[in-house]
C-alpha cells in the first residue's frame, strides 16, 4: 500500500470558486491524475473511498465539489446546473495541469451517476484528456424523466417555478432522498440508505425544484461518438433504475473503440459499496494502468 498525501485545493469556474482534494500517491516522477466529481447532489467526501483506491494504485485522484455543492460556491445553493459542472470538468482538468508532481499529459476523467454523463462530454470536448471511466452514467434528461409516471406534473411544475422565479420568488426546494413513504428527488430506500450512510456534514439533503428542468435538457450521450480514439471505459448496473441499464447499453453500442463494458450485479448504488465497489474499482483501475501509464 502506498503512502498517500491529501491536500485540500480549490480553483475558479464559472465566477464560483471550486474546492476540493488531491490524493497523491508519494514517489518519484510526476503522477498521472484522474479528475473525479460526484453525481446528483453529492458531494466530493463521499468519494473518498474511490479517490484513495486509485491513488493507491500509483494515480492521483483530485475529487472536487460541484457548483453550488458542498464547499464550494456558486449560486443558487443546491441547485444542479449539467452544463455548469460539464465547464467545471474542464476548468479542473486545466487546474490539475499546473500542479507540481503530476503529469499534465496523463489525465483521466471519471464521474459516477449524473457525472458519469458528464464526462462522455467533457471528454469528447476536450483534447487534453486522456482517457474517460463513465460508472452508472445518467445518458438522456429527455428520455429518463419524460419516462416518468409524474412526467407531466413535474414539468408543470418546473415551468411555474420558472415564472415564479423569474418574479423574485426563493427556489423551491426538496429533499434529495427520504424514507420511502415520502416524496424525493431520488426516491426508494436504496438512495436513502446511501446518502444516509455516507453524505457527511458537507452534503445537505435539498435539491431547488429547477434542478429537474436543467437536468431534463441535458443531453450528454449525444457526445459519445466524438470520445474515440481516447478509450471508454463504462461501469454499468445490471438493474439500474435511477440511470436506467438498457440507456446506457445502447449508448455504449455507440461509441467508438477502444472502449469497454463492464457489468455489475444489482441496483444503481450497488457500485459504491461491496463487490459491486469492488468490481468497479479493479476494472477502473486495470483500464487507467493500460491506457493512463
Amino acid at each position: 500500500m502506498k503512502m498517500i498525501d491529501v491536500t485540500p485545493h480549490l480553483f475558479a469556474s464559472e465566477g464560483a470558486i471550486l474546492r476540493g482534494q488531491l490524493y497523491a500517491p508519494r514517489g518519484a516522477g510526476p503522477a498521472p491524475v484522474v479528475v473525479m466529481a460526484h453525481g446528483f447532489s453529492a458531494v466530493a467526501a463521499q468519494l473518498e473511498p474511490q479517490a484513495r483506491a486509485f491513488a493507491d494504485a500509483g494515480f492521483a485522484a483530485f475529487v472536487y465539489d460541484n457548483p453550488n455543492f458542498g464547499l464550494s460556491g456558486g449560486f443558487p445553493r443546491q441547485e444542479v446546473d449539467p452544463v455548469r459542472q460539464v465547464r467545471g470538468y474542464r476548468d479542473a482538468v486545466t487546474y490539475v495541469r499546473t500542479l507540481p508532481g503530476l503529469d499534465p499529459g496523463r489525465v483521466a476523467i471519471w464521474g459516477s451517476s449524473f457525472s458519469g454523463g458528464h464526462v462522455l462530454q467533457a471528454g469528447a470536448m476536450d483534447p487534453r484528456v486522456g482517457c474517460v471511466i463513465s460508472q452508472a452514467p445518467f445518458i438522456s434528461g429527455w428520455e429518463l424523466i419524460g419516462g416518468w409516471p409524474n412526467a407531466k406534473e413535474l414539468i408543470a411544475q418546473t415551468v411555474a417555478e420558472r415564472e415564479a422565479r423569474a418574479a423574485g420568488a426563493e427556489p423551491t426546494v426538496m429533499p434529495v432522498v427520504n424514507t420511502p413513504d415520502k416524496p424525493a428527488a431520488l426516491p426508494g430506500n436504496d438512495g436513502y440508505v446511501y446518502f444516509s450512510a455516507t453524505g457527511g456534514p458537507t452534503w445537505k439533503n435539498e435539491v431547488t425544484l429547477s434542478s429537474f428542468e436543467l437536468a431534463r435538457a441535458h443531453e450528454p450521450a449525444l457526445w459519445i461518438e466524438r470520445i474515440a480514439p481516447r478509450p471508454l471505459l463504462m461501469i454499468v448496473a445490471e438493474e439500474d433504475l435511477v440511470t436506467p441499464t438498457a440507456h446506457a447499453l445502447a449508448a455504449f453500442q455507440r461509441a467508438g473503440a477502444p472502449k469497454k463494458l463492464v457489468n455489475v450485479p444489482g441496483g444503481h448504488f450497488d457500485v459504491y459499496s461491496g463487490p459491486g465497489f469492488d468490481t468497479a474499482t479493479a476494472a477502473t483501475v486495470d483500464w487507467l494502468k493500460a491506457h493512463l501509464s
